[in-house]
């Protein structure tokens, strides 16, 4: 792992119950639908992109017991989980989906977090710091959860955070767009190749 490496990938939530027709978490990308073969191709584009450059990826994926006993009930998004019987470890629902499954090699990592934010009980900041990474490029889904809470946490931590707008999706697109904006607060907003050839001419 080289020492001199500035920038990571936060690839968050690329699951099956996710982004697969028959997954249980809906997020507006219906069998057949262009969204849906959009969100996937950029996402694709995005690891690939990230392996071509040598950069660090970071997959996250939320994964809880058989039994929830480990899955907060203090907001609806929790409770519903747990109504849809989503992302049980070790069941279908919770593994990668295949197309943007993590591969081996010393510069991917797999964290499975329990709550929104990917840093919250997690390793993902100490990884980052391992590989000496100042700036992250972010993607996901959902745009407005796991991607907008995990994007805040890194600018409070001090992380130069890109959002890769194209890679991520939420079910209704006046949501995903107003979590975008929101953001743009903490954040610059971009595509998966605007993102690639902003952060080249940083390095």
């Amino acid at each position: 792992m080289t020492p001199t490496s500035t920038t990571a990938v936060l690839a968050l939530h690329y699951q099956n119950e996710t982004l697969h027709p028959d997954g249980r978490i809906r997020v507006g990308l219906a069998e057949g639908g262009a969204a849906r073969y959009a969100v996937i191709a950029a996402a694709s584009a995005l690891l690939a992109g990230a392996r071509a450059r040598g950069w660090p990826i970071v997959h996250v994926r939320i994964a809880f017991r058989p039994d929830y006993a480990d899955c907060p009930r203090n907001t609806p998004i929790f409770r519903r989980t747990v109504e849809l019987g989503a992302v049980r470890d070790g069941e279908w629902g919770a593994e990668f989906l295949e197309a943007l499954a993590p591969q081996p090699g010393e510069r991917e990592f797999v964290v499975t977090h329990t709550r929104i934010s990917a840093f919250a009980g997690t390793p993902v900041e100490q990884l980052l710091h391992l590989v000496n990474a100042k700036r992250l490029l972010v993607a996901g889904v959902a745009t407005h959860s796991v991607v907008e809470g995990t994007v805040r946490d890194a600018a409070d931590r001090g992380f130069d955070v890109f959002v890769a707008a194209d890679a991520c999706a939420a079910a209704d697109r006046a949501v995903h767009d107003a979590s975008l904006a929101s953001m743009a607060l903490v954040a610059t907003i971009t595509t998966v190749a605007e993102a690639f050839a902003a952060l080249e001419a940083m390095a």
